[in-house]
């Protein structure tokens, strides 16, 4: 396994202890100047003491794992025991393949998945798996990147990493070469606000009561924080529209597995029943209701669509799942030119048309 040359040492970490250390040989060096950093030094050690008694342990790094509904990644701080650059990076690629304790998170890098070699050029360390990361599913595979991005450029000189499998790059649903990728290419919901919820307005695409075209239909919606809008806008779309005149798209019983964005790319991954056909709408109303209302985001440009994590197929006859789907309004009826606005205030609805 090919290692970085050149010892670097990790960035140095002042310790409780530490500082204790550097206090008292200041004040045994013998130097004159003493007195006149005493107290500066007296108010460092008194803070950094005062945080070391809150019982709380504080990380200088954090391993991102998975949550167990592989919807995000999970942040749990950690301690290396290497202090080389060349140590933490084989480190930090152990955890992340090492199974977890814990029944709210799960390992990165999926049993049977491995990397063959790595190495670091310049500032971008390089990642080459073995065949079975290509058989990750779409959104497995995107939170498995996020992760080891998120985890590996804490390093000191790691500000990239490169992915490719059996010396091939890594490509995404378009064909195209993934590249060097850092935090900022990946977007992701932080969930920081536990418990507060936020305003906001969606366009939702619903079949007409014919099942030939789309209707527009916005909704004033109130959501929790911790739900990324891309999983918002499915969610309404399982719900259903709030105007008579449109019907929902989705089969009964559909769910939502999980779903990620990548560089303008939506992957959605929908459990078995939305397989169930229902002739009373055609299958590009259904695919472009999903397509089209997701694209309302702005950070959102196509969608590709899967079941139970599988791409392989067809909806119905015509439309392959592998595609991603670019959106397309020709279906929508703007007949009146005038889209129905539902505005929901504390969890009550009404229909303003």
């Amino acid at each position: 396994m090919k290692r970085l040359t050149g010892g670097r040492a990790a960035r140095p970490v002042w310790t409780c202890a530490g500082i204790v250390k550097a206090f008292v040989n200041m004040l045994t060096s013998g130097r004159t100047a003493w007195p006149a950093w005493t107290a500066a030094w007296m108010c460092v050690l008194l803070c950094v003491l005062a945080g070391c008694g809150s019982g709380q342990k504080e990380y200088r790094y954090s391993i991102s794992y998975m949550d167990s509904a592989q919807t995000r990644t999970v942040q749990v701080g950690y301690e290396p025991q290497s202090e080389s650059i060349d140590g933490m990076i084989q480190e930090f690629l152990d955890q992340l393949a090492k199974d977890t304790d814990s029944m709210e998170y799960v390992r990165t890098i999926p049993q049977g998945v491995e990397i063959n070699e790595w190495e670091v050029e310049q500032d971008c360390l390089n990642l080459d798996f073995n065949r079975a990361y290509d058989k990750l599913d779409s959104v497995a595979e995107i939170l498995c990147r996020l992760a080891i991005v998120q985890t590996m450029t804490q390093i000191d000189g790691i500000e990239s990493v490169h992915f490719s499998v059996r010396g091939e790059p890594l490509r995404d649903g378009k064909g195209d070469v993934v590249g060097n990728m850092t935090i900022d290419s990946f977007v992701e919901n932080p969930g920081e606000q536990i418990n507060s919820y936020q305003h906001a307005t969606i366009d939702l695409y619903f079949s007409n009561k014919e099942g030939d075209r789309l209707l527009k239909e916005t909704q004033e919606v109130y959501f929790n924080s911790n739900i990324a809008m891309e999983k918002l806008v499915i969610e309404h779309l399982i719900l259903g529209p709030k105007n008579k005149e449109a019907k929902k798209t989705f089969p009964d019983e559909t769910k939502l597995i999980n779903i990620a964005v990548v560089d303008g790319s939506c992957y959605v991954n929908l459990n078995e029943n939305f397989m169930n056909q229902n002739y009373e709408i055609k299958e590009p109303v259904v695919i472009y209701s999903i397509v089209n209302s997701l694209a309302a985001l702005s950070n959102i440009d196509q969608v590709q669509i899967s079941v139970n994590g599988d791409t392989s197929g067809t909806y119905r006859d015509e439309l392959e799942l592998s595609r991603m789907y670019q959106p397309d309004y020709q279906l929508v009826d703007y007949k009146d030119n005038k889209p129905v606005i539902i505005k929901e205030e504390k969890g009550d609805t009404k229909v303003n048309d």
